[in-house]
This record gives structure tokens, sequence and C-alpha cells, in this order.
């Protein structure tokens, strides 16, 4: 990777006191000491910390032997992928409800953090799971979508769900899925869907494991999202901004409205800084719900965010305590602002807003952070970067923090959109950071022809600087040896979600990081 535009900064060492965890939530559990990470990119594992034995069963993918139970996990997603596809959910909940009551209404016997908007709720999901679980809490975590394996969306205490357990927990709800897609027909409605099916999944999933509390990123809108089944005690809204309007609406206020669906009686609300529009929609619904609203620039804010090795050292003043010198392992002022939000939303969850969270215990969840396929370096020499930006206005945060993070003299961008999604404003909005794109098309059916792409991005910028190609392994190849002819060259591989995953996939094989 190219070098950061400021100096690095190292944070003196500090030891840890020990923490316990408040006796309402759970069995007392002692921290270990640890040092304080400098600002230099911390080791990913998570620090060894003492829980109950009958707590937390073996689930290390490293206990297991190399692809054990795959093929079973495998035969998970194929059995969800024979459903109606996640590209055309129903509005209704009434399915995904009737199915988790056969199962004994799983979501109910945990506290969930529901989290939606438009960008940044999959990065705000995983900060906030991780500052939750550096309490010593046993989380669950459900995002979507996946970028290489369907495992990657329910995660336990840290980790992806295991092959196993994935394909037990779908076996045990197998009759009970059976039973509603008999009624549905019955009634001359449709199967469950497949989101549908995996949202009951997760839920059964976090039950059985057992986890002390569930952070749910909402799939599509919120209010008719089949995990608007489970009642969240904390709303959480990213930044709302124009996407899915086929299905969600075409103003911002239609959208906002749909998400504020989430929003139940006396919840605890926190929001990013949101359009004039979606914030009526939000104040409008927490007054009918009779809950509290938490917005960010005036209950919490953002107080600076400097670039250091490896992320950003970031301060924030929450709605109970200030929080100072943070390391935060990614890139981005909007991942700062996520890292905010998630702050207020753990403050109104395990004090209701009122209690100050313990700075070391909020320094470790960030310092173990990860949120792959946003601005993630999947590839050195050259620097190859892959990110999930779909819309306008997740480009323009991509192409804001290319500016401000990286020092590359050029960028080659490879990317790949959906037909459902404003590819001319995604390519104007990295157009100033990008001088040459090489257009080409995942394997999704949903993805835009090459030859349209390339024609509209052309039309932005110009045919001499747009290369097509019809295979993304050569798209990329090409890009990484057109940035290999100078030094301060570097590869972004963005556009959708379903392209960032192909590339990951692609790095990985190819040992991209080893090189």
């Amino acid at each position: 990777m190219s070098e950061s535009k400021k100096p690095e900064s190292k944070k003196p060492d500090s030891k840890k006191p020990e923490s316990k965890k408040p006796d309402s939530k759970k069995p007392e559990s002692k921290k270990p000491e640890s040092k304080k990470p400098e600002s230099k990119k911390p080791e990913s594992k998570k620090p060894e910390s003492k829980k109950p034995d009958s707590k937390k069963p073996e689930s290390k993918k490293s206990r297991q032997p190399a692809d054990a139970g795959r093929e079973a996990g495998d035969a998970v997603f194929a059995a969800l992928l024979s459903r109606v596809g996640e590209g055309a959910p129903k509005p209704r909940l009434a399915p995904t409800r009737r199915a988790l009551e056969l199962l004994g209404d799983p979501q109910t016997v945990y506290p969930v953090i529901h989290i939606t908007g438009t960008n940044g709720k999959t990065s705000t999901s995983r900060i906030t799971e991780s500052i939750v679980r550096a309490y010593g809490l046993r989380t669950g975590l459900m995002t979507s979508p996946h970028l290489v394996r369907l495992n990657e969306r329910i995660v336990i205490d840290g980790e992806s769900i295991t092959d196993e357990a994935l394909a037990a927990n779908w076996a045990d709800i197998q009759p009970f899925l059976a039973m509603v897609d008999a009624e549905l027909a019955a009634a001359g409605d449709d199967a469950l869907t497949f989101f549908e099916a995996l949202t009951v999944l997760a839920y059964a999933c976090f039950a059985d494991a057992p986890v002390d509390v569930a952070v749910i990123e909402v799939g599509m809108g919120g209010e008719w999202d089949s995990t608007n089944v489970a009642d969240g005690q904390v709303a959480v809204f990213t930044p709302i901004a124009l996407d899915h309007t086929l299905r969600l609406g075409d103003t911002i206020a239609e959208i906002a409205r749909t998400k504020a669906g989430i929003i139940k009686p006396s919840a605890a609300v926190v929001s990013a800084r949101q359009d004039e529009a979606a914030q009526a929609e939000l104040e409008r619904a927490v007054e009918l719900t009779e809950s509290t609203l938490a917005g960010e620039g005036e209950e919490f804010a953002l107080l600076s965010s400097q670039v250091a090795v490896g992320g950003q050292l970031i301060s924030v003043r929450g709605l109970a305590g200030i929080y100072s010198d943070l390391f935060l392992p990614l890139y981005g002022t909007h991942q700062a602002q996520n890292a905010a939000v998630a702050i207020a939303a753990v403050e109104s969850f395990l004090g209701a807003g009122t209690t100050a969270l313990s700075h070391d215990l909020v320094e470790e969840g960030l310092a173990q952070v990860t949120s792959p396929g946003r601005l993630q370096l999947v590839g050195i020499a050259p620097t190859v970067l892959v990110d999930a930006a779909h819309n306008p206005h997740g480009a323009a945060a991509l192409s804001t923090a290319l500016a401000d993070y990286f020092d590359f003299d050029e960028i080659v961008a490879v990317v790949g959109i959906l037909a459902d999604k404003d590819a001319t404003g995604i390519i104007a909005a990295l157009a100033p950071q990008v001088v040459r794109f090489h257009v080409t098309q995942s394997q999704s059916e949903r993805a835009i022809g090459v030859d349209d792409l390339a024609d509209l991005v052309a039309s932005v910028g110009s045919e001499e600087t747009t290369i097509r190609f019809d295979d993304v392994a050569q798209a990329v190849d090409s890009a990484r040896d057109w940035a290999l002819e100078s030094p301060k060259r570097a590869v972004i591989v963005t556009g959708s979600i379903t392209l960032v995953g192909e590339a990951i996939i692609l790095a990985d094989a190819r040992e991209w990081l080893a090189k």
C-alpha cells in the first residue's frame, strides 16, 4: 500500500484495568491485562478472555479440518437459492413471523440492536458488535449480502458460523419452513423467499448458540424487511440516501419512512446525521412510538479523525462520555462517523445512554474491527483495494477516502454495476480520483452488460480511458499490469458487492497479498 499522508503517530503504552461486566447482563468475567495498541494496524486476533465454559462451545475454524463440512454448508446455500431471490423481496412479515412462531419465537430470547440505512450499515453493525463483544457478551451478528460464502452472514462471537452448525440448524428448521410453504400455497401465496428463510435460520442459530445479544442488519428498507419480526430495543440509522428506488420509493422521505418502520414502542433510536426530509420522518416515527432519539451533531458527534498507519485515530463525544484517541483500523472519515454512531448505539444498549462506556473496552472493540469489502486491501505490488460502493453516496465516500487516506498518483478502477443502480451517479462520483476505467460485469444475472456500461462510462469520461473486458479476471489482471508500470499507481475494484466478492476470491487464489 502506498504511504499515508500523515506521519505515523504512536500512542503511549498503558495497561488496561480489570473490568467487570454489569451483573444485570452476564456473570462476572475478568479481562486479561493487555497493552493499548499503537497507531500501527493491530493484530486481527481477539485478545484472550475468560468466559464460562458452559456458554461458548469450541467453534473456531482452526479446530476444523480443512474443508470439513463445506459441502453441507454449500448445500444450505443451494437450498436457499432454490427460493425466490433477494433481488425480489416480498413486502410482508407474516410468513417469517409464522415460521418463527412454530419454532418457539427464538428471536425473543435475546435483545436486539437493529440497524438500517442506505450506506454504512454493515460497517456500523460490525463495529457495534465488536464493542459489545469486548464487554464479554456473547454476540450474534447478521449482515447481508455475503462476499464469498453464506456463512459470513451469520456470525457468532466474532466468528462466521461453522458449516456444521449452519447445516444442523438448517435441518432443524426444515419441517417448519415446509409447513409455512404449504400454508402459503393453500392461500394462493408464494413460498418463503431466500431472505425470509435466511432470517428464520439466523434467528434460530443465535438462539441455539446461544447469544446474549444480536446485532441485526436490515436486508432492504425496514418496515417490511423480514428481520423486522424482532423487536429491537435499540434502532440505529446510518445515512439515508436514494437506493432501491423501485421498491422503497423515489424520494428520500419515502425511503426514510420505510426504514423508520424498525422503530418499536419505547425504543432507543440512534441516528447518523440525516437529510432534512429523512430527519423529519425519523422524528415523526419516534413521536408515534414514544421512543427517544439521539442524533449525530446534537447528542453525540465525531470530534476528530486523523490519518494513522493502518487506519485512523478518532475521538468521539458519545451520549454519556468522551472517547479520545481511539485507533480504528478502517479507512475513510465515513468509517469514523460509523464508529461514532456505533458507540452511541452501544451506550444506548448497555446504559440507556446515561452511563459512559469503559474507554479501554471501546478501544479494544474498535481495534478488533474488520469490515471486509470496504476499502479492503487484497493485493500489494501493486496495491489492489476493493470497495463495495454500489450507489452514488457510497461512491462519493470512497472517492473522498482515496484522496484523504492514500497518496497514489494514478488510480485505475475496475467497475461492474447492477442494472437497478444509478450507474451514471456512481461513475461521476469516482471520476475525480480515477484516470482509467476497466469495465466488466460480475456473474450476477442483474449485472449491466459490458458494452452498455462501457458506453455510459465513456460518456462521463472518454473512450480512450474506458477499456472493456468480458472477463473479471482479465479486467483486474490488466489493471494490475498497468499499475505496475509506475510505483505510485493503484487498482480499486468497485461498483457492486458481487464484483468485489469475485475479486476477493481471485486475490486469495493468486496470493496477491504475499507478493
